[in-house]
């Protein structure tokens, strides 16, 4: 029963059989906790476990009828086992079976996820290392800012993926409960024996309360999850789309053979993996939205969650799925160019040392409000002149060669210099030693 359906491809979990099956298999594990219990006989339990079949065909058709998915599937089971099906669904209620495998599903799912999560971790650790010495300009508000290292950039986005792991971790445990309790989660007709062993069968833990249904919070909880992980693979998609553009170009997705970037330019390659990822995204973060909407319902049940997770749940793990396929491959095969990265730290010729400048002046004893106005007048005539650099600048300024000497200067446009901390930096994830 349940063992056949351990490790299956993302898609197929979320298949009418795959469902069914689940649905069967809930219903005969009930029957067997209740033989177990005395109150059916084995016989009746082991004609069920013989007999038991469903036909999606079949199931759908009696649903034109019924209106009613759990009830078109208990008459098509009930075809094939006889008599003996009485005792199938006995005391439940639909939401025994339809949430306690959405539960598994969702579960499934997430393990899924978080195999391919591990290895995004470990694609990023190695690109991380590679590129660790890596020397690039780092950027704020977009504007170069000091060097930095492109190792750096990955290993940021490898100690996220470390918290998205947990995060994800975190879900799943939460969504990992069933519930076998009936109308209202009182036990009213089942004894809290039978969810025990239906749940340990399937490898989840009972509710500790329920209504009629699991609390949709702890589905919240995976979607959001699920989205938070999307906004990270946006985040690392961005940035490359941005080192992508043809006036930076400090790395870019990898451009196969036969590929084609535009419909009317023939030298276009454009970092379209990337942008997939971005767009994907956003899917994710609307149906956490949905998610959170559906955790306020009427008293012990309503029925306005459902609709929504047939929707949201299979295409939330299937588009994160995708999206984890892609930035694998995308972040294995990225190609950095160290070069180019070295051309644009020097675009600013020199400005990115102004802080290193200024900190020198103020060792010197001079206050840093002057200090500063030492350093950003000629930094502003940089700026202004494409000519200039700031070195030679600094050395036309009879204050500030009062204040430092001509050697000083010179070690302070050191960029290697300013990668004397990464060591540290990487021993702080401890998976990077």
């Amino acid at each position: 029963m349940i063992e056949r359906y351990t490790r299956p491809e993302m898609g197929r979990i979320f298949e009418d059989n795959f469902k069914y099956q689940t649905w069967l298999d809930i219903e005969i594990l009930a029957c067997e906790a209740r033989a177990q219990l005395g109150e059916i006989p084995i016989a009746d339990v082991d004609k069920i476990k013989s007999e038991a079949k469903f036909d999606v065909k079949r199931i759908l058709e009696i649903e034109e009828t019924t209106k009613h998915d759990v009830i078109a599937f208990l008459t098509n089971v009930a075809e094939y086992v006889g008599p003996e099906s009485r005792h199938i669904h006995y005391g439940m209620t639909s939401s025994d079976i339809l949430d306690t495998t959405l539960s598994y599903q969702m579960k499934t799912a997430g393990e899924l996820l978080l195999k391919q999560m591990g290895e995004l971790k470990n694609t990023l650790k190695k690109r991380a290392e590679e590129h660790k010495y890596t020397l690039c300009v780092g950027r704020s508000h977009g504007i170069h800012a000091e060097p930095t290292s492109m190792g750096l950039k990955f290993a940021l986005w490898y100690e996220e993926c470390k918290r998205n792991i947990s995060r994800l971790e975190s879900a799943v445990e939460s969504i990992s409960v069933g519930q076998i309790s009936g109308a209202v989660g009182t036990f009213e007709h089942l004894s809290p024996k039978v969810e025990e062993y239906v749940c340990g069968k399937m490898g989840l833990k009972p509710a500790p309360v329920s209504t009629q249904i699991i609390q949709r919070d702890r589905h919240a909880h995976f979607l959001t999850a699920l989205a938070i992980i999307g906004a990270s693979l946006e985040k690392i998609a961005v940035e490359i789309r941005h080192l992508q553009r043809t006036e930076v170009l400090e790395a870019e997705e990898f451009f196969s053979k036969g590929q084609k970037g535009s419909s009317a330019m023939p030298h276009k390659r454009n970092p379209i993996i990337s942008e997939r990822i971005s767009g994907l995204a956003r899917l994710l973060r609307t149906n956490s939205l949905a998610a959170l909407e559906n955790v306020a319902l009427w008293h012990e049940r309503d029925i306005s969650h459902s609709s929504v997770e047939r929707v949201i749940v299979p295409d939330s793990c299937i588009i994160l799925n995708y999206m984890l396929h892609l930035t694998i491959n995308l972040i294995s095969n990225l190609i950095v160019y160290p070069e180019k990265m070295i051309e644009n730290l020097n675009l600013t010729r020199g400005l990115v040392f102004s802080q290193t400048v200024l900190l020198k002046l103020v060792e010197k004893g001079i206050t840093r409000e002057e200090a500063y106005a030492l350093v950003q007048e000629p930094a502003m005539r940089v700026w202004g002149d494409k000519t200039k650099n700031l070195r030679d600048e600094l050395l036309g300024s009879e204050k500030v060669m009062s204040i430092i000497s001509e050697e000083e200067l010179n070690s302070i446009f050191d960029s290697e210099k300013m990668l004397k901390n990464i060591d540290y930096i990487f021993s702080r994830s401890i998976e990077m030693k």
